[in-house]
């Protein structure tokens, strides 16, 4: 498993992790697409997994919040990936830890695993510590 840098102002805990299952899809979709992004909106459907995207082509706006970047390099050059979560969304799960797991399935049509016959999930846990989002 690893852990997501900390990139929210006045925070010192990370708030996403990756399995090592994670990891090694991951590693898999940057061999065959170069750098990649997560974003989760919320919305029904498609929006309650989080979708993984070649860099940049989820289009960001002020209504998304940057939550953490993971480094999914086995080691020597960085290899970093946003997860990124409406702020919508984010006013709800503020309070949680979340760790990006993949199980078989079929994932949503516009993430990258989903010719995998896999999917990303969210497997989230309480934060003691967090405070809410304002």
């Amino acid at each position: 498993m690893i852990e997501a840098s900390v990139v929210i102002p006045g925070e010192t805990l990370p708030r996403i992790a990756a399995t090592a299952e994670t990891v090694d899809l991951l590693r898999k979709l940057w061999g065959n697409n170069g750098p990649l992004m997560f974003h989760q909106s919320g919305g029904c459907c498609d929006g309650s997994s989080p979708m993984c995207y070649p860099d940049g082509d989820f289009i960001t706006s002020d209504n998304d919040i940057l939550l953490g970047v993971l480094d999914i390099s086995p080691g020597g050059e960085a290899q970093p990936i946003d997860f990124w979560m409406s702020r919508e969304q984010f006013e709800y799960w503020s309070h949680t830890y979340l760790t990006i797991d993949v199980v078989k399935g079929r994932g949503s049509g516009f993430s990258l695993e989903a010719p995998e016959g896999l999917r990303f999930m969210i497997r989230s846990r309480l934060m003691e510590t967090a405070q809410p989002f304002s």
